[in-house]
């Protein structure tokens, strides 16, 4: 998420201090995306830099208000209207464990993907949970519409997204039995006993360079 584009989102619909604009930031991705004011502050610094805020006086409690500038809204303006870049995407933690666990010593690859299977299907349950909630709130008018209605679009990407992520989960589970039986049929003396480290089924009869790619091919399309 661009906390810069964010904020500038925020202000368009009027001057604003740092503690709201973090309150509403908040508010609008259901405290997804937390922040905190020193972070709020830093960046309306470097967009008061770039030109794109400027500080336009203080409410009636002292606060200093920021408003956005026309340099601002073209800024706005042309991130709404450009597609996110999909060409170089974010470091996924899970997938880099994954491809690391591949290639580590006395490690249960398979372990590792069950354990982090538990943990995504109650995140997925939890997601679900949060957006009955906000469904709920919704048709009854109990909270504001525009946040609730914003958040609501937050948890279902969320809810995609664990659901791909345990589809991808299974499917490296299936690919690390596939290349088990491969290695097995091979040529390897037998398979491994229970409980022994699955990186020494998968890779044992596999060259250096095709042990990660599974992962690897992973990671691009999570």
């Amino acid at each position: 998420m661009s906390i810069r584009h964010g904020l500038l989102a925020l202000l368009e619909r009027g001057p604003r201090y740092g503690s709201q604009l973090r309150t509403e930031f908040e508010s609008r991705t259901g405290s997804t995306w937390p922040l905190n004011v020193g972070q709020v502050y830093t960046t309306l610094n470097r967009l008061e830099r770039d030109g794109m805020v400027a500080q336009g006086g203080e409410d009636e409690a002292g606060h200093a208000l920021y408003a956005i500038t026309d340099s601002g809204r073209e800024e706005l303006r042309a991130w709404f209207e450009k597609p996110v870049d999909r060409t170089s995407p974010a470091r996924d933690e899970l997938a880099i464990k994954l491809a690391m666990a591949v290639g580590a010593p006395g490690v249960d690859i398979r372990a590792v993907i069950q354990s982090q299977r538990r943990h995504t299907v109650k995140a997925m349950q939890d997601y679900t949970r949060l957006k009955a909630q906000a469904l709920a709130a919704l048709e009854s008018g109990a909270a504001r519409e525009r946040d609730d209605v914003a958040w609501l679009l937050v948890l279902e990407q969320l809810i995609f997204q664990t659901e791909a992520e345990a589809r991808w989960l299974d499917h490296c589970e299936a690919r690390l039995i596939r290349l088990s039986t491969a290695a097995v049929g091979a040529g390897d003396p037998q398979p491994p006993e229970p409980g022994e480290s699955a990186r020494t089924a998968t890779t044992a009869s596999l060259p250096e360079s095709a042990s990660p790619a599974a992962p690897r091919s992973a990671s691009r399309s999570t």
